[in-house]
Parts: C-alpha cells; structure tokens; sequence
C-alpha cells in the first residue's frame, strides 16, 4: 500500500466506487440490492477496509452503474499521494451533523405542536425518553412514531418528515466540507435515525462528496459520548487518533474524542460564519 502522506489504492478504489454511486443517485442500500453485494461488503470497500475486493465483485458494481471494469479501476492509479495534512498533524477529519452541517431540528417541534396541538415542551419531553433507542437502532422509525404518538395522544405522525422539513443546511460549512474533502480524508460521526445520512444526502441537507468513513450511530450501535463509538470511528478512518479531528457541537461529545487522543474543536451553530472560520483556520495544510 502506498502511504506517502496519502491515502491507499485500496481507499482511493473505494472513493472513485463511493463518488460513481452517489453521481449514479444510488444508496449504499439499493446498490446492494442491485449488485448482489452485503451491505458490510460495500461498506467496507467504500472505505478502503478491503485491500483486494474481487475482480468480480467491482464487475457486479460497475454493470450496476453502466460503467466498465476499466473506467473505474483505471482512475485509481496516481491517485494515493493527493491527500494532505495539517500544521497539528491532522490528516483525518469527521463532522457531526445536527448543529454542524445542519442546524438543529427544535424547529420540527415546534412545527409538530402547531399541528397536534399538543405544546412543543411535551413533545420534545416525550421525543427524548426515545432518541437514543432510535439512534443505536434498537428501535425502527416506525416504532418510535408509534411510541410517540401514542404518548402525545395523537393518531399518528411522521418523524422523518418532521425532521427532513425542519433541518437548515449551513451553507459556509457545506462548502468548507466539499473543499476538505478535496485535501483530507473525511467523515461523518453522527447520532441520527437509520436510513437518514442516505436520505440527506439525497435530498441536498447534506454535501454529495466521496466520504472516506459514516459512523452512523443507527448502524454501529452505539451513541456519542460512548467511548466505543470513538474507537469504531478510529479503526474506519484508519489512521491513528491523534491524526483525526473531531468537530461537534456538544461538547460532552468531544471529552471522550479527546480522551482516546483525537483532536477536538466545538462548533457554534449561532455564530456559523465565526465556527467555519475556525475551522477552515485549523485546517490549513503544513
């Protein structure tokens, strides 16, 4: 493996594979389904964890994609050595997304209350008693709106709508991702709902690029601030941890980042313009 300050060829396969399905409008979901492949398989490969997928394998995704063999594995080569690091020795980079690229979704409750009637301060009580269990997975989105409405005592509701209605894209952040994505590896850490990260993706709440590692909390499961959490997102990105910056707007999610030896820097969604300055600040290359 190639490792001159840069990605591997087995990750820079699995980027040119990520960015052709996102171009191609497909999840890692429907690819799967398409190509016959388990989800941990593609997963796994996007990420470069399979130093040597089967030739085979690349050939089930490139028919998907109405591509060939060679296009997407003739892109590969001189691609290693394009990734850079930063002053304090970051090559590695993972956003949250509530607050960080979107800003928060208390909007939905509020939008929630206006239709049931029920007051916003209830609904967020009865929605936190079920976040986490929707978060680690342990609980289906249909179920936590069953759950919910029923506690608020309401026919029915849909959460996803509610929140995909609510969320408000940070813009400056949105362009600061696409350029780190361009010069660093790149991830998202986030707690969130299963299927959403796809959903937001295509829906534009999220940048379209090529990321090298999704810690989906809803797929892992387990939640920020679990330490384990922390140790999952360090074996994705594949590096060591004090190469790997954290940018989240709780900070008691950043304590234990910090603790297993990561760089960490606390985004204020209130003051959006001031936070990506500081950021894009800490990410200028050595």
């Amino acid at each position: 493996m190639n490792q001159s300050g840069g990605v591997g060829l087995e990750k820079s396969l699995g980027l040119t594979l990520q960015r052709a399905r996102q171009k191609a409008g497909l999840t890692q979901q429907a690819m799967c389904q398409r190509a016959g492949l388990s989800y941990s398989t593609l997963a796994k490969i996007e990420r470069g964890a399979i130093k040597s997928p089967s030739i085979f394998t690349i050939k089930q995704i490139a028919e998907v994609l109405g591509s060939s063999l060679d296009d997407l594995v003739g892109s590969v080569n001189g691609r290693a050595d394009t990734k850079k690091t930063t002053k304090s020795g970051v090559r590695f980079v993972y956003f949250d997304i509530n607050g960080c690229l979107v800003r928060f979704f208390h909007r939905a409750f509020t939008a929630m209350a206006a239709d049931t009637g029920v007051s916003p301060d209830t609904i967020e009580t009865a929605f936190w008693q079920y976040n986490d269990a929707i978060c680690t997975g342990e609980m289906t989105t249909q179920e936590f709106n069953r759950k919910l409405a029923k506690d608020l005592g309401i026919e029915s509701l849909d959460w996803e709508k509610y929140y995909l209605d609510a969320v408000d894209p940070i813009p400056e952040m949105h362009d600061l991702v696409r350029w780190a994505a361009e010069n660093y590896s790149i991830g998202l850490l986030s707690n969130i709902g299963s299927g959403f990260i796809d959903i937001m993706i295509k829906a534009g709440l999220l940048p379209d690029v090529a990321y090298d590692a999704i810690v989906d909390s809803s797929k892992v499961g387990v939640i920020k601030p679990s330490p384990k959490i922390y140790e999952i997102a360090e074996a994705m990105a594949g590096v060591p941890g004090n190469e790997i910056l954290l940018i989240d707007d709780t900070r008691a999610n950043l304590i234990p980042a910090g603790h297993a030896g990561w760089h960490v820097m606390w985004f204020n969604d209130y003051d959006s313009e001031e936070s990506t300055k500081r950021v894009r600040t800490a990410l200028e290359p050595a």
